[in-house]
Order: structure tokens, then C-alpha cells, then sequence
């Protein structure tokens, strides 16, 4: 009756109750004792937070993707405002500050080298 009640709620958790849950762990401490229970214990804990943390992970890259996506229309939207023809006065600026920046500075009057 239970394994039907298990398929109707599609959970294995709503068929146990604490009473099952004491068994199983008396069960446990008969077989491996005092002991070794707590080590088996960390090593579950562990297990599950490795397998946490690589769930989490495979859900960034797949996060990381979309936005990777997206970043790559934003590129080849500036890239196509950069390839658009500049407007005349803002090129002829362009190329004065690039001509004075290849010119070498003057000297300053006055500094260490003055008589």
C-alpha cells in the first residue's frame, strides 16, 4: 500500500516516518558500531557537499553562457556604431590630437637646465 502511495506522491520521503527512520538508524549502529557511525557520517556530509557544489557550478556555466551570449550582441552592437563614418568636425579633431601627441614636447623655461 505504501509503494502505491510512494507513485501518487512521486516522493520516497512521504512514505517514511520517524518510527522507519529510528529502525534504520538502531540498524546502523548494530552493524558498524560506535565507532566508525560518525566517520560514515562526515563522509556522507562530504559527499553531498561535493555534489552540491558541482551541481552549482554546472548551473553557473550554463548562467555563465547566456550571459556570454548576450555580451556578444552588446560587441557587435558597438561594433557596428564604431564602423559608422565619424562626422567630419569630430574626425578633423581626431586627427589633431593625434598629430600633436607624435610631436615631441618643448622644453619648459626656466626648469634645471636654464642659465
Amino acid at each position: 500500500m505504501k509503494a502505491s502511495a510512494t507513485l501518487v506522491h512521486g516522493t520516497l520521503m512521504s512514505s517514511i516516518g520517524p518510527i522507519e527512520i529510528v529502525i534504520v538508524l538502531a540498524l546502523a549502529l548494530l552493524v558498524f558500531g560506535p565507532k566508525r557511525l560518525p566517520q560514515m557520517g562526515r563522509t556522507l556530509g562530504r559527499s553531498m557537499r561535493e555534489f552540491r557544489k558541482a551541481s552549482d557550478d554546472i548551473k553557473s556555466s550554463f548562467s555563465l553562457t547566456e550571459d556570454d551570449e548576450d555580451e556578444e550582441r552588446s560587441r557587435e552592437d558597438a561594433g557596428a556604431v564604431a564602423a559608422a563614418p565619424l562626422e567630419p568636425a569630430a574626425a578633423a579633431r581626431d586627427e589633431a590630437e593625434a598629430a600633436a601627441a607624435q610631436e615631441p614636447a618643448a622644453p619648459a623655461a626656466g626648469g634645471p637646465g636654464a642659465a
